[in-house]
């Protein structure tokens, strides 16, 4: 009884596509107009991975859970969408998004290996990014 009760449930769970099955990349056009003027969170593994908010200009906002915020701008290099924050200890982080079946799918460097990031919601209520400390 026990294990038909899990086999039940887990055909319950989605199983995530891998790159291929979800299509093409998006370009940078299709990108832009599916996230620009948004607040997207990602998840990674079930988990809130982080939030990046997206600006006029290719300008966006990026904070991992429970993280500082990053301010930094995207742009297209081929297939892949690229964020430079402006961290040398970062680099440049490139991704290829998808559609998925419930929203954006995003393969660290295109690969496939890992789990990818996938938007858990959407909003157009703008990072809250509270500014240094003040005091002594």
């Amino acid at each position: 009884m026990r294990a038909m009760t899990l086999a039940l449930v887990l055909a319950a769970v989605p199983v995530l596509a891998s790159a291929e099955d979800l299509g093409p990349p998006l370009t940078a056009e299709e990108f832009d107009a599916l996230t620009l003027g948004k607040t997207i969170t990602y998840t990674a593994e079930g988990e809130v991975y982080g939030i990046e908010e997206y600006r006029p200009g290719h300008k966006v906002v990026w904070a991992f859970a429970e993280g500082d915020c990053q301010e930094g701008d995207w742009f297209a290099q081929g297939e892949q969408i690229c964020f430079d924050y402006h961290h040398a200890e970062v680099g440049l982080q490139c991704w290829t998004f998808h559609h998925g079946p419930e929203g954006l799918v995003a393969w660290f460097e295109g690969r496939q290996d890992g789990e990818p990031l996938v938007s858990l919601r959407e909003s157009t209520v703008p990072l809250n990014c509270p500014g240094p400390e003040i005091g002594v």
